[in-house]
Formats: structure tokens, C-alpha cells, sequence
């Protein structure tokens, strides 16, 4: 396929085309290079967000750094075993103003710095967001609740927000988390996971209890999820875009969830 450039014109087109409004709180997901060339890179496609969101709106999206985790759950899988220890007690401890994503793209990396935004406490699945939400979306990000009711997805749902999918599939759509935690199924469980933080000054490994998930499933009830209720989806360079209302996405795979695991 040919590549094709875009300009940030072209990008409030499709916002405008694909719903998004003033006013609304959007988790967004992207993919900068699958559009194609993008005249002015991650801060063309934030500036055309905030155009269209306007002051009354709030943008979100996932700055995780889950490379804080232990190497034993598979996230350092390109290092030997015998490193894991001294992974465990030098990685750096998570600080929102310096622990980088990670592939979570080029538009949150920039999106985390940018003026204004603010970043969740969570050690490896942090979120960061910008506008008139954005404290009550991050704040009192628990180590234990990643994704649950309360959680700045679980406070999502509450405010009604929508999600954008930018030259991404569902199995980036990090809503679906929330389904993982409402729903019930065979093999539902917990686990142990390990960060490094800051206690009281220090640097600490540190243990916590969470919902287990992997989300292996996301784009299967991302299909179902579209034949039924047909979100609109825009062309957009090389790609495409999609707005759907996160209560619909939610309570739809909640219900998959159930029927199908």
C-alpha cells in the first residue's frame, strides 16, 4: 500500500466525522505509524485531540511502564534468567515524571510530558491525562486496582466517556480490562505482582495482589462487538478511526465474557 501524508486538517476531519465532540472525555489509543506519514508526528495528532475535545473536554490515554514488573511474569523475555535478580533490586522505582512508556506509542510517550497533563501513581499500568477531568481520572491510582471500579478506567465509565481506537484494534482498547474484572468465568484468579516504587524514600520491591489478566481475546469480542453495534469508523490515512461509547464496549464484553470463556 502506498504511504500517505497527513496534516493536522486532515486529522480534525476525522475526528469531526467520527463523533468526537466538545466537551467529551476520551481514552485514545493510537498508532502513529500506521497512519502513514504524519506531517509533525505525535504533536500533530494531540493538538488535532485537543482542538476537538475543546476546554471542556478531557483526554486519556495509557502511559504504561509495565517493564516494572517482575521478569518472571515475561516482560524483560529478551534478557537471560540468570539477570533477573539484579533486575528485581536495581530497576529504577517508578517516577511520573521520568519512567517512559512502553509500547504504548509514540503519541502518549509525548502525550505524558505534555503541559498540563497529569499521570496516575500506578507503577507499571499508569494512565495520563489532560483537561477538565483529568485530576478526578488520576488520582488514587491503587496498587491492587488496576483496572477496577474506581480505577481511572472504572471512573471512565462513570463519567460516560468514550473510547478512540487511532490505527489501532481492540486489543489495545484498554477498557476491556474492566469487563476482565465485572465479569465471571472459569479461570478467574489473582495474582502477585512486583513494582519497583517509593516508600517513604526509599526504593522498594514491592508486592501486590491484582486481578490476573491478558486479554488475549480483546479482538474477538472487538468483531462481535462491531456487527452489533456498528460504531462509526472513519478512514484515515493508511488506517482508520473509531469512537464508541465505553458503557457499550464495557457491558458488551461483559456479557461475552460470560458466554464465551
Amino acid at each position: 500500500m502506498e504511504r500517505k501524508i497527513l496534516v493536522k486538517d486532515d486529522f480534525i476531519h476525522a475526528l469531526k466525522q467520527v463523533g468526537v465532540r466538545d466537551g467529551q472525555t476520551i481514552m485514545v489509543h493510537t498508532s502513529l505509524s500506521s497512519l502513514g506519514f504524519v506531517c509533525g508526528g505525535a504533536q500533530t495528532v494531540i493538538e488535532a485531540l485537543i482542538e476537538c475535545v475543546g476546554e471542556n473536554g478531557t483526554l486519556m490515554m495509557p502511559s504504561q511502564s509495565w517493564k516494572n514488573l517482575d521478569p518472571e511474569t515475561g516482560v524483560h523475555w529478551e534478557e537471560p534468567k540468570e539477570w533477573w535478580p539484579v533486575i528485581r533490586e536495581h530497576w529504577p522505582a517508578y517516577n511520573k515524571d521520568i519512567t517512559p512508556t512502553n509500547t504504548m506509542g509514540a503519541v502518549a510517550e509525548m502525550f505524558r510530558k505534555w503541559p498540563g497533563a497529569l499521570r496516575s501513581d500506578h507503577p507499571a499500568r499508569s494512565v495520563v491525562a489532560l483537561g477538565k477531568q483529568a485530576e478526578y481520572l488520576t488520582v488514587n491510582h491503587d496498587l491492587s486496582n488496576i483496572f477496577g471500579e474506581g480505577s481511572p478506567i472504572g471512573k471512565l465509565y462513570e463519567l460516560d466517556g468514550y473510547v478512540l481506537l487511532i490505527g489501532v484494534g481492540y486489543d489495545k482498547n484498554t477498557s476491556l480490562h474492566l469487563a476482565d474484572v465485572r465479569a465471571e468465568y472459569p479461570g478467574k484468579h489473582d495474582t502477585i505482582e512486583h513494582s519497583a516504587v517509593m516508600v517513604d524514600g526509599k526504593r522498594e520491591w514491592k508486592a501486590y495482589q491484582t486481578l490476573y489478566v491478558d486479554g488475549e481475546d480483546f479482538e474477538e469480542i472487538g468483531a462481535a462487538f462491531e456487527i452489533q453495534y456498528k460504531p462509526v469508523r472513519v478512514s484515515l490515512g493508511n488506517s482508520s478511526i473509531c469512537l464508541m461509547r465505553q458503557r457499550d464496549i464495557v457491558d458488551f464484553a461483559v456479557q461475552w465474557i460470560q458466554e464465551n470463556r
